[in-house]
Order: C-alpha cells, then structure tokens, then sequence
C-alpha cells in the first residue's frame, strides 16, 4: 500500500544527541531519506561535505535564498542553516520517509507549511548534563559554549508545540522511542486510507 513519505522533523538543544540519534534512525530505516541541510558554518574536524551538511558560502546561500530553493532556513548560532525544497519534494512524491534534524526556528517554518508532518523535540536528561557534554566536545571556546547554552534555554521552551518528545538519556532507549514513533505514524489510517480504498475496493464514503 504505498503512500506518500512522511516528513519526520527532529530538534533539540546544541548537544542533545540528536545527530547520533539520526544516524541511528537511518540505520534503522535504510530506506528512510535523511535530508543533508545547507550551513555557512566551517566545516569540522571528522565532517564530510554532502554527508553532514553541504557547506556553502555566505554568498552562495544568500542567492539560494533569493531562488526560493530552500523549504525552511534560519540563522542559528552567527551561521545559516537551510533545507532544499528540492529534496523534501522528490523524496516525498517517491513514497520514501525523510528525517530533518534542524533547530527551532526552521521547524516552525516546517509546521506552518508542512502541517502533516511529525514534529519530535530531543530533549538531555538534565541541563547540567547538556552542559558537560558540550565542554567535553573542546569544539568551542567558552564564549560560543555560554551562548549555545542560552540558546538551549531559550528553545526548550518551544517543546510544547512539538507532537514528541523523547529524552536522550540512554542512546539505545532513546533509538528505540524514535523508531516506535516512526513506525505508528506509518500506520496512521489517515495516511493509508486512499491505498486502502483502492486495494480493497472501499467506498470512500465509509472512511
């Protein structure tokens, strides 16, 4: 019964886990398609480019703004983020699943024009392990870690329009709340139905 690919956004603070989580999830889900977002930010110590992000100039980004190419895009952190209204398309018109991992501010964007989408906020066990696990990254210097951390306040309060959450206490349990989430919303009568009413020959009245 095929049906169209779901749109499943996931956020979380700066150093939450979300990024292991989706790696996980597409591991999970090998047919699943795991949108790469467009940043401005420098690349880092272990990033490839096309896999963790398609890093771009400040320049290149700006014009892709004024093309309209980008479904969602924010400026988090000093850099910019965007996600290609080109991929999100193809992947959903192929019946094909695909995972966004952006911050608050895109998911916003996401929710007013992609209102069937499933919203998920990953959340640390606690804010003081949030902060531990981005000074044990020796990424950032303390200013860029104080600022991420406010940021976290400031975006933990948007969780409550999110439809999950999921707390990142435990990685595999973690994993496995996500997959749960994914596969109920595959099975959601309102995304089945008009594969149901065709295969099974339903009026459609009768939904």
């Amino acid at each position: 019964m095929k049906r169209s690919g779901i749109l499943f956004v996931i956020s979380a603070p700066s150093g939450a886990g979300k990024t292991s989580l989706c790696r996980r999830i597409v591991d999970i889900f090998p047919d699943m398609r795991h949108s790469v977002s467009f940043t401005t930010r420098p690349k880092r110590d272990g990033e490839t480019d096309g896999i963790d992000y398609h890093f771009v100039s400040q320049d290149c980004f700006d014009t892709m703004v004024a093309d309209g190419a980008f479904a969602e895009w924010a400026r988090v952190h000093g850099n910019c983020y965007g996600t290609a209204l080109a991929t999100l398309q193809e992947a959903r018109d192929q019946g094909r699943d695909v995972l966004l991992d952006i911050d608050c501010q895109g998911a916003a964007q996401l929710k007013r024009s992609c209102p069937d989408g499933v919203f998920i906020f990953i959340l640390p066990p606690t804010f003081e392990e949030l902060e531990r696990r981005l000074r044990g990254r020796n990424t950032d210097t303390p200013e860029v870690i104080g600022r991420r951390l406010a940021n976290a306040r400031r975006e933990m309060r948007e969780l409550v329009w999110y439809d999950y959450l999921v707390v990142n206490d435990d990685l595999s349990r973690a994993s496995e709340e996500l997959k749960g989430i994914i596969l109920a919303e595959g099975c959601r009568t309102g995304r089945t139905r008009d594969s149901v009413v065709q295969q099974f020959g339903i009026d459609k009245q009768e939904f």
